[in-house]
């Protein structure tokens, strides 16, 4: 790992106790798998961090892991971030046909250039993705996560974003494959990943 990625892992770790207090906050999406399967799906139109406006058809043909925060985000989307980032760095050369995605949903404050400033942080291959509220209402609609404004004081601007937590997890082909709960370790979804791109050819 970079310096770089040895801070934000430090950091990630001092947030650990307080993101296990927000974590039942952010977790409103279904954690199984099958039953999700019918309803669950990538669909948007959003502006990348690279200023390229971007749709689900540009990332056919790779494994998708999507995930939705906000850069503000005090712990659950830092810890996140880091466990995809420590994800791609074990997958090795197989992380070529992974493409992570982070939606932000707060269209108020993170816009492409934040994005910029925050996401590459993590790891280069990490793509942030901003847009309009209705933008974001639209491919939170289709992912079927939750996300709301709360209030507070402490919080930049006086307030932050509660939203779903999980990973979701798409095939080459645009389909949903499975969620990745909230706090599910690298080791874990790098194993998972790599079968599946192993048995996909």
């Amino acid at each position: 790992m970079t310096r770089l990625q040895k801070g934000l892992w430090a950091a990630v770790a001092v947030a650990a106790l307080a993101a296990a207090g927000l974590a039942a906050y952010g977790s409103r999406a279904p954690n199984g798998t099958a039953s999700a399967a019918p309803s669950v799906k990538a669909d948007f139109e959003l502006t990348g961090h690279d200023g390229v406006m971007r749709t689900e058809d540009d990332f056919k043909g790779k494994w998708t892991l999507v995930f939705f925060g906000f850069t503000n985000c005090p712990d659950v989307c830092p810890t996140t971030l880091a466990e995809i980032a420590q994800t791609l760095d074990d997958l090795g050369p197989k992380a070529e046909a992974v493409q992570p995605l982070f939606i932000s949903v707060d269209s108020d404050r993170d816009r492409p250039g934040d994005l910029a400033e925050y996401v590459p942080q993590f790891h280069p291959s990490i793509l942030g993705l901003a847009g309009t509220p209705e933008q974001i209402k639209d491919a939170a609609a289709s992912f079927k996560i939750f996300y709301e404004r709360v209030p507070e004081d402490t919080a930049p601007d006086g307030y932050t974003m509660g939203h779903t937590s999980q990973v979701f997890l798409f095939d080459p082909d645009g389909g949903f494959v499975r969620l990745y709960g909230y706090g599910t370790p690298a080791p874990e979804i790098t194993a998972d990943l790599r079968a599946r791109i192993d048995a996909h050819g």
